[in-house]
């Protein structure tokens, strides 16, 4: 198939680009670089630097793509309630424009990297499809906004959609040349690459905030999936894609990690010390987030094989040390 890839030159975009090269398809990416990394995009990818809002330039009718996976977007929740108005314009608006352009050029399918963020504080564990949906914060609520417009989109001109909705992601994707796709943010905000970069002397120490929690070991305990698992659960929801049908999967590894049990994890990988401080509780953040991905694994055949933390935390630092330490 012929695809367009939006946010291909971030984490989970980059990483499901070489996926979907490597299984034959014609891709071409489209992002403005803004968070993601040029040397990130697979050199037999078509690369065009264009925000998804001038879509309609690549998604021309006679273009003939086949479908568009989209992963563009912002990601912090935290930036989120500081700058909505970021987020709204980005995430949605500038989404919408994408999917003015999908119905313009009449592609069949388009596969959504979306957030189980948007269940916000769940009543109940693990977190399923038909969850009450309450985001707790700006981020999750634009992600859920675009999923609404899909599923009005479906209805209303057969569009085939598939939303994948996921907490943490992490690890690479190593090559069998020994390169690795990993992930990179500027500044960065996630526990495991924080613990990296503590652990290759970037940073003095990193930061765990409450352990008070009513979990087993006082602090949060948050679901990981591991980058190339989640990338192929594209490639299998990109040939479930049914049209007229919006097709909503949670993706999680089932059982969830503490913040501790990350930190022990990452300090065995590492052979670093890893010196911890304890902050205050973030305000909205919920003792535990797991979901469950029975859905996935039922109707997409689909499980995670690197599901545990040193598997996750073992390939992103072999990425680190080869690309950023």
């Amino acid at each position: 198939m012929k695809l367009l890839v939006t946010g291909g030159a971030g984490y989970v975009g980059s990483v499901t680009s070489r996926l979907l090269l490597d299984a034959g398809h014609e891709v071409t990416v489209l992002d403005n670089l803004s968070t993601g990394f040029r040397e990130a995009v697979a050199s037999d990818a078509t690369f065009v630097q264009a925000d998804i809002s001038a879509a309609g330039d690549v998604l021309t009718p006679e273009a003939g793509f086949d479908a568009v996976l989209h992963f563009a977007g912002l990601i912090a929740a935290g930036e989120s309630m500081t700058k909505p108005e970021l987020y709204w314009e980005h995430n949605v608006v500038r989404s919408l424009a994408l999917l003015a352009a999908v119905r313009a050029a009449r592609v069949p399918r388009l596969v959504f990297s979306s957030t189980a963020a948007v269940y916000g504080n769940p009543l109940e564990l693990p977190i399923v499809e038909a969850a009450v949906k309450a985001p707790t914060n700006t981020y999750g609520a634009t992600k859920l906004a675009f999923d609404y417009a899909l599923t009005s989109e479906v209805f209303a001109h057969g569009l085939a959609a598939v939303s994948l909705r996921y907490f943490n992601v992490a690890g690479a994707l190593i090559r069998p040349d020994g390169t690795a796709i990993g992930e990179r943010h500027a500044p960065e905000t996630h526990l495991i690459p924080i613990a990296l970069q503590v652990a290759a002397g970037k940073r003095d120490k990193l930061q765990l905030f409450g352990d008070d929690y009513p979990t087993v070991d006082g602090t949060c305990v948050r679901d990981y999936i591991h980058v190339e698992d989640l990338a192929r659960a594209h490639l299998l929801a990109l040939d479930a894609a049914t049209g007229g049908e919006h097709k909503i999967y949670n993706l999680g590894n089932g059982n969830g990690f503490s913040n501790r049990q990350v930190v022990a994890a990452a300090r065995e990988v590492t052979g670093a010390d890893l010196p911890v401080e304890i902050a205050p509780r973030r305000d909205g953040d919920p003792a535990t987030l797991v979901a469950s991905s029975q859905r996935a694994r039922d109707e997409l055949g689909w499980a995670p094989a690197k599901n545990t933390l040193p598997d996750m935390i073992g390939d992103a630092w072999a990425f680190y040390r080869s690309h950023i330490a």
